[in-house]
This record gives C-alpha cells, sequence and structure tokens, in this order.
C-alpha cells in the first residue's frame, strides 16, 4: 500500500492504471554515473514509493541561489495570495502563455493545488516572465510531496538552481525562443529525413518546432513524462532534446506514408504524442532518444548562446515576448517568389537549401552578394563583394549544367590572416551539396561520426587577451564559435578544413582532396572526396564553370 501522503492528491483508479507500485523501496548508490544508469534503466519507476524518495534526494541537492523559498514561505503566503477563491477558479499566472495544467492523474484537490503553487512561485519569482513548462513540473511534483508547501520548495529548487552548468528551465521568452531555434537545428542535422517532411508540410517550421517543450511537458502521457523527468533531473536539459527528437523520429516513422495538410501538421504530432503508447514504449523512447550522438553539453550551450544573440538583434529580450519574431522568416517567408532572381537556382531549390542553414541564420533573406554574370569571373572581385558578410552561400553552375555549392561559416576576410599563403579556416557549421542531377548535403564529417573526436572543454575555448583585443564582457563575445574546431580531440587536422582563399585559387574541404576546388579566373573547378565532408564527387570530377553566385543573408528588419 503506497503512504497515504503521496496520494492525496491523486485519483487512486486513474493510478493503479499508470504507475504501480512494483519495484524496489531503497537507493543506495551515490555515484552520478551509476545514477545516471539506473534513472535509463527506469529503477525506480515502477515504485511509486521510491520515486518519491530519489526525487526529494536530487532535488535537494540542487545548488541553489541563497535565498531560495521553501515550504515556510508557502504557508505564509498561500493565504494572502488565493484568498477566498476557490482553487479551481484560481487564474493561472501569465508566464504560463495560457498553457493548461494537465491533470495526471491528479483529482480535483490536486488540480487546484497546482494552480495555487503557480500563483505563490509567481509571487516569489518575479524575475521569471516565461515558463509554460512549469504546470506540468508542478503537477507532477505534486504525486510526490506530503503536501503543496512541499511541492512549492521543489518547484522553487528547481526555478533557483545557479549551476551556469546545469541548465534546468527556461524562465524567459529569450531562453525559450533560443531553445526553439536550438530544437531546429538539432532536428536539421539529427532528424533529416524529419526535417524535410515538415519543410515539405509546413511554411513556418520554427512554428513547428516552437511546440516541442508541450509535446514533453504536457501532451506525454504521466508514465512517459515521468520516466523522461527522472533522466531530467539527473542529467539536466540535453534530455529534454533527445526525447523530443526521438519523438519527431517516431513520428515521421509511423506518419511519412501518410498524406499530411500542412496547416494540421503541429496538431498531428500533438495527437501522435498523446496517443504514444499505441506506438513505442517509454523504454523505446529513451532507448531511442540516448541512441541519438548528439554534440557535448557545453557545445549545445555555444549553439544556444548564439541563437540567444541573434534574437536579441531581433529585438528579442528578456521580458519582451516578440517583435517581428512572432513567426519566422523561414524558407516559403524569406525567399519571395516575386523579388529573388538567381541564373543558377530556381526559388523552390533556393528554399531547399535555406531549409539547411542554422536557425539564426534562416531568421534572413537571401541577398546577392557576387555574380559571376554581373561581377566578372574573378575571384579577387568574388573576395571583395563578399568580405564583411558572414556567413555565405556560395553556388557554382558547370556548363554541364549540373549544380553544387557550399555553405561558408566565415568571413572570407579570415584568408588574410595566413599572409599571403593559403590556409584553412571556418567551423564545423560549413556543409558542401549538390542540387543537380540530385539533391545531396554532405556536412561536418564529426556530426555524422562523434566517434572521431572527444570535445575539450569549454575553458579552453576561450580568446586570451592580448594588446590589441579587448575582451568584451558578453560571454558569447568570449567565447569561440559553435562547432569551431578547436573545441574537438581530432586525430588529425584533415577533419577541419573547411575552406580556404588564396589569390590563385579557392577551396572548400580538404584532407585527402578536395570537396570543390575552383581557379583564379572562376573557369574551372575539380570536385573529389575529401576527409572533412566525407563527401562524395558533387559534379563532374573536373568541370567548366558556367557561373558563380555568392549569397548573404541579409535581416529584413535592415531592407
Amino acid at each position: 500500500m503506497d503512504p497515504p501522503g503521496y496520494n492525496c492528491f491523486v485519483d487512486r483508479d486513474k493510478m493503479d492504471a499508470t504507475i504501480q507500485d512494483l519495484g524496489p523501496k531503497e537507493l543506495s548508490c551515490t555515484e552520478l554515473q551509476e545514477l545516471k544508469q539506473l534513472a535509463r534503466q527506469g529503477y525506480w519507476a515502477r515504485s511509486y514509493t521510491l520515486r518519491g524518495k530519489v526525487y526529494q534526494r536530487l532535488i535537494r541537492d540542487i545548488p541553489c541561489r541563497t535565498v531560495t523559498p521553501d515550504a515556510s514561505v508557502y504557508s505564509d503566503i498561500v493565504g494572502k495570495i488565493v484568498g477566498k477563491h476557490s482553487s479551481g477558479s484560481l487564474p493561472l499566472p501569465e508566464f504560463v502563455d495560457n498553457t493548461q495544467v494537465p491533470s495526471y492523474c491528479l483529482n480535483t484537490r490536486g488540480e487546484g493545488a497546482v494552480r495555487k503553487i503557480l500563483l505563490c512561485i509567481a509571487n516569489q519569482f518575479p524575475d521569471v516572465s516565461f515558463c509554460p513548462a512549469l504546470p506540468a513540473v508542478v503537477a507532477l511534483l505534486l504525486h510526490y510531496s506530503i503536501d503543496e508547501a512541499e511541492c512549492f520548495e521543489k518547484a522553487c529548487r528547481i526555478l533557483a538552481c545557479n549551476d551556469p552548468s546545469k541548465k534546468l528551465i527556461d524562465q524567459s521568452f529569450l531562453a525559450f525562443e533560443s531553445s526553439c531555434m536550438t530544437f531546429g537545428d538539432l532536428v536539421n542535422k539529427y532528424c533529416q529525413a524529419a526535417h524535410k517532411l515538415m519543410v515539405a508540410v509546413s511554411e513556418d517550421v520554427l512554428q513547428v518546432y516552437a511546440d516541442w517543450q508541450r509535446w514533453l511537458f504536457g501532451e506525454l502521457p504521466l508514465n512517459y513524462f515521468a520516466r523522461v523527468f527522472d533522466v531530467f533531473l539527473v542529467e539536466g536539459y540535453k534530455v529534454l532534446y533527445r526525447v523530443a527528437l526521438a519523438i519527431l523520429k517516431f513520428f515521421h516513422k509511423v506518419r511519412a506514408g501518410q498524406p499530411l495538410e500542412s496547416d494540421n501538421v503541429k496538431q498531428d504530432i500533438r495527437t501522435f504524442v498523446k496517443d504514444i503508447a499505441k506506438t513505442v514504449s517509454p523504454e523505446k523512447l529513451l532507448e531511442k532518444a540516448f541512441a541519438i550522438r548528439l554534440f557535448s553539453r557545453k557545445e549545445i550551450q555555444l549553439l544556444q548562446m548564439a541563437n540567444e544573440k541573434a534574437l536579441k538583434q531581433k529585438g528579442i529580450t528578456v521580458k519582451q515576448k516578440s517583435v517581428s519574431l512572432s513567426k519566422r522568416q523561414f524558407v516559403h517567408l524569406a525567399v519571395h517568389a516575386e523579388n529573388f532572381h538567381s541564373e543558377i537556382v530556381g526559388v523552390k531549390e533556393m528554399r531547399d537549401i535555406w531549409s539547411w542553414v542554422p536557425e539564426r541564420f534562416a531568421l534572413c533573406q537571401p541577398l546577392l552578394l557576387f555574380s559571376s554574370l554581373q561581377h566578372g569571373y574573378s575571384l579577387t572581385r568574388f573576395y571583395f563583394q563578399c568580405e564583411g558578410h558572414e556567413p555565405t552561400l556560395l553556388l557554382i553552375k558547370t556548363t554541364q549544367k549540373e549544380v553544387c555549392g557550399a555553405y561558408l561559416s566565415t568571413d572570407w576576410s579570415e584568408r588574410n590572416k595566413f599572409g599571403g599563403k593559403l590556409g584553412f579556416f571556418g567551423t564545423g557549421e560549413c556543409f558542401v551539396f549538390r542540387l543537380q542531377p540530385e539533391v545531396q548535403r554532405y556536412e561536418w564529417v564529426v556530426i555524422k561520426h562523434p566517434e572521431l573526436t572527444k570535445p575539450v572543454s569549454l575553458e579552453s575555448t576561450t580568446i586570451l587577451s592580448s594588446p590589441c583585443h579587448s575582451v568584451s564582457s558578453d560571454p558569447a563575445d568570449r567565447l569561440s564559435p559553435f562547432l569551431a574546431a578547436r573545441h574537438f580531440n581530432l586525430p588529425s587536422k584533415t577533419e577541419s578544413l573547411f575552406m580556404a582563399g588564396g589569390n590563385d585559387c579557392l577551396i572548400i574541404g580538404g584532407g585527402g582532396g578536395q570537396a570543390l576546388y575552383i581557379d583564379g579566373d572562376l573557369n574551372r573547378g575539380r570536385t573529389g572526396h575529401c576527409d572533412t565532408f566525407n563527401n562524395q564527387p558533387l559534379c563532374s570530377e573536373n568541370f567548366l564553370i558556367a557561373a558563380v553566385e555568392a549569397w548573404g543573408f541579409q535581416d529584413p528588419d535592415t531592407q
């Protein structure tokens, strides 16, 4: 029999069919690595009693601000805040953004208690401006709390975590929106088939990906969400990305062969997640999630920071919800048929390419920087037109009507740092592709084969100050770019030769060959396999050039 204290907010009949109490009652391990394994295996998932004890221990050990509201604070303030309202009629705080409280087998008393706790949290955390995940967290914690005050304290400790390396829950619109962009970037790299489907059926892909936290904190059934939360408390935010990616992979597997209406795909995914038990068990979902070999936590942190910086430049602040980013300028929105013209690709092909670029740049619209037909067949002129722009998109059309190109993460002016010698630069966000005769993208080899490398510590990636370079107070400026090769212990440099430019030639990809080589007259080129992108030739191995274009990324607000 479960301790009655754990069940005072719970509909017992529903719980009996959802989470049994059949497992072990104690947990003796203290080592983090062993705790990770037990969480992933669901050691305490079958014991309602043990899960409560484990949550108590894990949340107690979260490093928090010096002054963090505890159970006694709740007892002092709840009467004043709730007043004479019945708990069922209480409004939800604005920061939940109209998110509904998931029932999670709570009884009427439990559902009312969630509202009371959320209002008290809003009173104690005025800096929390956007946190739609919190109702689900509070509703779950209420299962494993003796009373409302204890649940309040647990939720407050999660919000008050002050360990910068252990992000737990988004608390502002800026953090939430950048997490959505980061999730979109991860889908683009790790779920390419699903991403292609999303692009095909949705005009605004970020609006689909902006739902990713709702899949976890609201749509997942209780027994699934509890399993995710078990691992989340041990391993942190990265777990959420993993599980959401796994959900999208399963959705694509089930729905890829069926017709989808573009205006229904968001709801289709929600329905799929709500009924996920028809498709996959909690064990299989987590198994799929941890089979995805993601970037390191620190590398994802750099990506998140880059996305936050892009949002700030768009006018999004911590407290402000939206200026011009209420809808992303994505694919169909960014590449307008009426004002886009290229001698090499059509609107549809450019939209395909735009769907591959990082989220923070897909906010922009294509800007023609260089065209060989307008500016002449000169590499010097190519550099002149491209310098000062980062990133850029290179498009090549051969005399055989083959089309290929590259997304290049770094300003071409970086080539000047090598004193006239040919030197490689760029980051792992670079990729090469072909469009004709068939579409194929080749990303940095490390993305698909992370076993080639081990990430180095984030501290070693900071840029040292010198008399010539002042160090910015913004940590995003002090850190190396996302996927900089120096973040990784590579077996050799051949896996990180991204882009190089000299007076006589331009090279994309190196090591064992070159993905693209173009001569100084923009007349001849060659392509072959290279270690950096592990690519096949992008067109005929030796080719004559019909046209070259370079495109930049223009903020629509600056037009």
